[in-house]
């Protein structure tokens, strides 16, 4: 063991003199999944992450020297590519290919994001000629919302949690999405203006303040109800009594 992790300390040394040219690359992906790094080691060569050895090729075999990587680090021997499964936010940062024979030596900046969340919509306000629905995330951090009408996207926003839109009356019939995306993902909800907007929804604070106002006077009156039933109850039942023991005297 200690005369391998020598040969692949003086590998190390000298590799820098073997790269002819350097190649910076960004690659995205979310967090549990998997990248390809696009450059392969077919018989002998070295990956690096942040300046540290941690795989390397040699006879057309893998040997996994970080382990860290040790279960999520595949190399495939017929193409020579690495691939990084499980990926979580701390695997970003900068990953090299040194590939000895080739004399290339590629560097690649990976950045892990969340996946992006789904979108929700909900309708803010409906008149005869229009209607306004807005678009919005629970978590908006790195996430841009779009709208899209058919194949057009029609606004975004890289900041706020939400994104409003304004549909015509004639473009109801319209296909409209709510699209949350970061640069490695995106989530999509379609929208049917017509369903949103219909007058069967249409009911606005001021109705919903009513309706529960009434509901209120309904549940209040039902409950003095009872309390007056109970007490003409108690008083009659009382007045029997008292009735019965007169004239028992």
């Amino acid at each position: 063991m200690e005369l391998q992790e020598m040969k692949i300390f003086i590998f190390f040394i000298v590799m820098g003199s073997s790269a002819t040219e350097e190649i910076k690359k960004n690659l995205t992906c979310t967090e549990g999944g998997s990248i390809t790094l696009p450059d392969p080691i077919v018989e002998f060569g070295f990956l690096l992450y942040g300046g540290l050895n941690i795989a390397m090729v040699n006879n057309r075999k893998s040997h996994i020297l970080d382990h860290r990587f040790r279960d999520r680090l595949l190399w495939h021997d017929h193409t020579g590519l690495f691939t990084i499964t499980g990926l979580q936010t701390g695997d970003a940062g900068i990953y090299n290919i040194d590939s000895i024979r080739e004399g290339v030596f590629t560097s690649y900046q990976l950045t892990v994001y969340e996946p992006a969340p789904m979108p929700g919509v909900n309708r803010s306000r409906v008149n005869a000629d229009s209607c306004t629905l807005v678009c919005f995330v629970e978590k908006a951090h790195e996430t841009t919302l779009y709208w899209i009408k058919g194949e057009e996207i029609l606004n975004q926003t890289s900041t706020g949690p939400s994104l409003p839109l304004t549909v015509d009356k004639q473009d109801f019939n319209s296909s409209y999405r709510c699209v949350a995306a970061n640069p490695a993902d995106e989530k999509t909800l379609p929208v049917n203006v017509k369903t949103f907007c219909s007058e069967e929804n249409n009911t606005d604070e001021t109705s919903e303040n009513n309706r529960h106002f009434w509901l209120f006077l309904i549940r209040t009156a039902v409950f003095l109800s009872v309390i007056a039933i109970t007490i003409t109850g108690i008083y009659f039942e009382r007045k029997r009594k008292r009735d019965r023991q007169s004239q028992g005297v």
